[in-house]
């Protein structure tokens, strides 16, 4: 080859003959043309994926009706929401039915189904778990639950995925904040998202002419001592909230 490339020929050796080299003109020409439509073929997106409804998971214990309350609202908002569809759950009970009834708690509505196993949190897209407070820490019956989840944990099944908590206390300096971020734990250990609600819900945040439950970790009810019903600002925030975490599980399922 000379110093100008390939294109010269030498000039110590004769140029070949049609005997030397058989023509390749045809043979080249057809590989190329199947290169090229393979890569047109490559490049054309591919067809649109039909999805399916997105499933959130909202995830409750609720003793005496008012955790019950904002976890229907929310699912009001979620399902509000194209594309996205909220399924209410009740973890187990661990309390003795003679306990509860001396506790003077009231039936649970059989219209919601009990999650039988931790394993079916893997089938869902987002969570919204809500619980009351027991000493600024979610009630025994919740964590228990969460406790359950460790072949969830082993296997990372719910890493990456995200989640909000709602609340219920018996007073204003009850825990609304502090039951919400002591169960962050729980997301940390799985690799989940905590999505809390911030101020997202607007001039509802800062309204002082009523007491009112629910902070920026999430909505929230004060049950006093198990009479008081969620007013309506404390349902209209929980039914935000769900409008809120189904706009973000649609947004993480379009990335």
């Amino acid at each position: 080859m000379g110093k100008g490339g390939g294109c010269v020929p030498s000039k110590k050796r004769p140029p070949a003959t049609l005997g030397d080299h058989p023509p390749t003109t045809a043979p080249q020409a057809i590989e190329q043309k199947a290169v090229d439509g393979d890569a047109l073929q490559s490049a054309a997106p591919p067809p649109r994926p039909i999805v399916a409804d997105l499933k959130i998971f909202v995830v409750f214990y609720s003793m005496y009706g008012h955790v019950e309350g904002l976890a229907r609202r929310m699912k009001k908002g979620v399902d509000g929401v194209e594309g996205v569809e909220a399924v209410l759950y009740r973890v187990p009970e661990t309390l003795a039915p003679e306990v509860l009834q001396q506790m003077r708690a009231p039936s649970k509505d059989d219209e919601i189904p009990e999650i039988t196993s931790a394993a079916e949190l893997a089938a869902a897209d987002g969570f919204l778990f809500g619980f009351p407070t027991r000493y600024g820490c979610m009630a025994a019956q919740m964590k228990a639950f969460f406790d359950s989840t460790g072949q969830l944990w082993k296997e990372q099944k719910l890493a990456g995925k995200p989640a909000g908590f709602f609340v219920s206390t018996g007073t204003q300096g009850g825990g609304q904040e502090t039951t919400a971020w002591t169960a962050i734990t729980q997301l940390a250990h799985h690799g989940m998202l905590f999505v809390p609600i911030g101020y997202t819900f607007g001039a509802g945040m800062f309204k002082m002419d009523s007491i009112r439950g629910g902070t920026p970790y999430g909505a929230g009810v004060f049950a006093g001592d198990g009479t008081r019903n969620p007013s309506d600002t404390e349902m209209a925030l929980a039914e935000h909230q769900g409008k809120y975490m189904a706009s973000i599980v649609k947004r993480l399922a379009e990335v």
